[in-house]
């Protein structure tokens, strides 16, 4: 029993590799059938080649163009040429998978025909987001930039989509961003006017007050009451009516006169601070700044990127090996174990 198991410990270890010298015309054979049947099939006319062409960009730190330029506060400011984090980068991977860059690109490039999808066939939309997908890739890389990769069979329209690409990146996010900073910016507006439409008000009533003789009530009031006594000491009847009757009429629009004076100088504090918030707006709602640094823009590749003809003539070479070589020991296996069960 144990001179059978040793015998069948020694054909399965070493004549293994006894019979692949057995066998190597024929398994010399099948590696270069392999290797003539994978350089036909990787051939154009089976694989459509593809060209890669690339984009590297860096985030920018800056979401506020007033904070950046504008703003007088030290601890608001940002560098608008500073290199945005994670953070900034991860934004802009959102921004490219989304829905708006890929139909804009779609549509440009009428990328269903180009494709080669039929508009009749079924699923085309799956079909065409899934070719998109395969052809056009977004990632991040280990220094927080951002990589557009585009493959397509012609060199040209591979750089043209991952340079639209880019550009898109940059009208999609002040898009989003121009839409909530015009809304802020009528908030702001609005409250802007309402307040200057008050002060006005305040202000031509105080002018009609003034009409009337209410130049500043608490001066006049003193002068008046001091030239009142002195007329008063020196028997100026006269001159004591004339000095009362503007007594009277600061008494009755006194009031009204401090009253717009004080609150006609707090609404001036307050739209000074509101006009600066107004500036601010109006620059956020109408102004733009790109939202990355590019570092390579595409150009039209001389040299396919796929498929790698030598690699898969490798893999499909050494695979082939390793299968029939596989398939030799279990069929000398087979016979050997058969052989012997019959001597037994």
């Amino acid at each position: 029993m144990d001179k059978q198991k040793t015998e069948s410990t020694v054909f399965d270890s070493s004549n293994m590799f006894d019979s692949l010298y057995k066998w190597r015309k024929h398994l010399l054979i099948i590696a270069g059938s392999a290797l003539v049947l994978s350089f036909i099939f990787t051939l154009p006319f089976f694989i459509t080649p593809k060209y890669k062409s690339t984009v590297i960009m860096f985030p920018t730190s800056t979401n506020s163009i007033s904070k950046a330029l504008l703003s007088d506060n030290p601890g608001s400011q940002q560098d608008i040429l500073e290199f945005g984090e994670e953070e900034q980068a991860e934004q802009l991977l959102q921004i490219l998978n989304s829905n708006e860059i890929r139909s804009r690109i779609i549509k440009k490039y009428d990328l269903i025909n180009h494709y080669g999808i039929s508009p009749s066939s079924n699923y085309v939309m799956t079909k065409l987001y899934n070719e998109y997908e395969s052809n056009i890739t977004y990632k991040r890389t280990e220094f927080m930039a951002v990589e557009i990769e585009v493959m397509d069979k012609d060199p040209q329209i591979a750089a043209n989509i991952a340079n639209d690409i880019a550009a898109l990146l940059d009208s999609t996010k002040n898009k989003m961003k121009k839409e909530r900073a015009l809304k802020g910016f009528r908030i702001v507006e609005n409250e802007y006017k309402v307040t200057q439409e008050r002060m006005k008000h305040m202000e031509d009533s105080l002018v009609i007050l003034r009409k009337k003789g209410i130049l500043d009530y608490e001066t006049q009031t003193e002068m008046i009451t001091e030239q009142m006594a002195y007329a008063i000491a020196h028997n100026n009847a006269s001159g004591a009516q004339a000095l009362q009757s503007k007594l009277d009429t600061i008494a009755k629009y006194g009031g009204l006169y401090v009253s717009l004076r004080d609150a006609l100088e707090y609404e001036k504090k307050q739209f000074s601070v509101l006009q600066g918030k107004y500036q601010d707006a109006k620059v956020d709602a109408e102004q733009d700044l790109p939202a990355k640094f590019i570092v390579d823009s595409a150009y039209k590749a001389e040299k396919k990127s796929y498929p790698v003809r030598w690699l898969i003539m490798l893999i499909s070479t050494f695979s082939t090996i390793l299968l029939g070589w596989i398939i030799i020991i279990s069929i000398e296996n087979f016979h050997f174990k058969k052989n012997k069960n019959s001597k037994n």
